[in-house]
């Protein structure tokens, strides 16, 4: 196949729409010949922030020495980005070769795989033959239900803030969806956990305890963040002293601190992490699409916030870096989240939104968004675009000078960068 078909059949609407759970995932891996079985994992579940941890993390084992794969969702501006290794995506004919040899296995199960769930297995495959010492793996959506769980006991499993998202799917308390993340957790594993939501923690404590795991909570009271400016973050965390990091959100160091706390874990079960690996790993670590300046004067920020947990820290990011300033929001979301919220999380900060709808169809349209905004009491400043480009322009224009952030969804980061550099080209 040609990579566009390639892509075509993985996202075609045959794999979509089936019931929860581990068999199909088995049923063609093991077709496969259960490539999973050869590689060593360091499984990662959260809320928010599991993506910039995983890539915390891989950098720093690639600064070690190691092969590592790289296995993330949503892309920014590539599928292939999803599939990463030693920080190159897989090729579009290394693409193409694994789906061809996985397309014949998947179209003969009588109960057909999800999008999600071959993908995890084109992951797999790749990793095997790639000969990866090591993969960052990143749930897709809870944890014991998700196609990824179908390793063994990884090297270390994850689990980052925890917030209400997914609540349709996982909740509806944070208790359910923090039972749903604990299902990485397997006997006699090492587990790293985030913390911070006493009604979480117990959950995943309890988890821990009876699956008799090497637990560690993240000692955030050893985080002290020494500098923070729009080329970097500069901390210390325990014994590490001067780390900088690239990723300048407020919440960044925290996911270096959980990163770090993996990497000790591991160093303690036999892999080779010295200091100064973690250091340079942290200081190239690179993750689009979060709290990323496009540009700096005057200010064009993109995130990828898409729940309430995520706005919360992106405001405070916001308030840490640009002090008594109001911003321009272009602004897009999916429809089945907390939008009210989000909403109200945004509003002190806001001049004026400007409002797009991304390309998914789960996105919410930009007048229905707009017109929320626009709900008596609010006070708000509210206009629809009718596209992206048209949407990163006019709130370049309404903010005169002023800073301007985009936000509301990763799945909108691809086309605002793009429209945002053409825009930059006709200065």
């Amino acid at each position: 196949m040609s990579y566009e078909s390639t892509l075509e059949y993985i996202h075609s609407v045959k794999w979509q729409k089936r019931k929860p759970g581990l068999s199909r995932t088995r049923q063609l891996l093991t077709a496969l010949g259960n490539p999973q079985r050869q590689l060593k994992f360091v499984h990662v579940a959260g809320t928010n922030g599991k993506g910039s941890t995983c890539a915390c993390i891989a950098s720093c084992l690639r600064e070690s020495g190691y092969r590592v794969g790289l296995y993330t969702s949503p892309y920014i501006n590539r599928f292939n980005e999803r599939i990463q290794v030693n920080g190159v995506p897989i090729s579009d004919a290394a693409l193409e070769r694994v789906v061809d040899a996985i397309r014949e296995k998947a179209d003969s199960m009588a109960d057909s795989p999800t999008e999600f769930e071959m993908i995890t297995a084109i992951a797999f495959l790749y990793f095997m033959q790639q000969r990866c010492d090591i993969v960052v793996l990143e749930v897709g959506l809870g944890g014991g239900l998700d196609s990824t769980n179908v390793i063994s006991v990884p090297e270390c499993a994850v689990i980052t803030a925890l917030g209400m998202d997914h609540v349709k799917e996982l909740g509806p308390s944070l208790r359910d969806i923090a039972a749903a993340k604990a299902g990485i957790i397997k006997e006699g594993g090492s587990v790293v956990y985030y913390g911070g939501e006493p009604e979480a923690d117990s959950v995943i404590q309890r988890a821990a305890r009876e699956r008799r795991t090497d637990f560690h909570m993240v000692d955030f009271g050893q985080l002290t963040v020494r500098e923070r400016n729009l080329d970097h973050v500069v901390f210390d965390f325990g014994d590490l002293k001067g780390l900088e990091l690239p990723l300048i959100g407020e919440y960044q160091p925290k996911n270096a601190a959980t990163a770090i706390t993996v990497l000790r874990v591991l160093d303690k079960k036999g892999w080779d992490i010295p200091d100064q690996c973690i250091r340079s790993g942290l200081k190239k670590v690179r993750w689009p699409g979060r709290f990323e300046l496009l540009r700096k004067e005057p200010p064009f920020i993109l995130d990828g916030s898409h729940n309430v947990h995520g706005m919360k820290a992106t405001v405070e990011s916001l308030r840490l870096q640009f002090p008594g300033q109001q911003f321009t929001f272009l602004f897009s979301v999916m429809a089945d989240k907390d939008v009210d919220e989000m909403i109200f999380q945004l509003a002190p900060l806001a001049k004026q939104f400007v409002t797009v709808a991304a390309r998914n169809p789960r996105a919410m349209g930009a007048e229905e968004l707009a017109e929320k905004l626009l709900t008596p009491g609010l006070g708000l400043k509210a206009e629809a675009a009718q596209s992206i480009p048209e949407g990163v322009r006019r709130a370049v224009e309404l903010a005169q000078g002023g800073p301007v952030c985009a936000l509301g969804t990763l799945y909108f980061s691809k086309d605002v960068r793009d429209a945002f550099h053409e825009l930059e080209q006709q200065r």
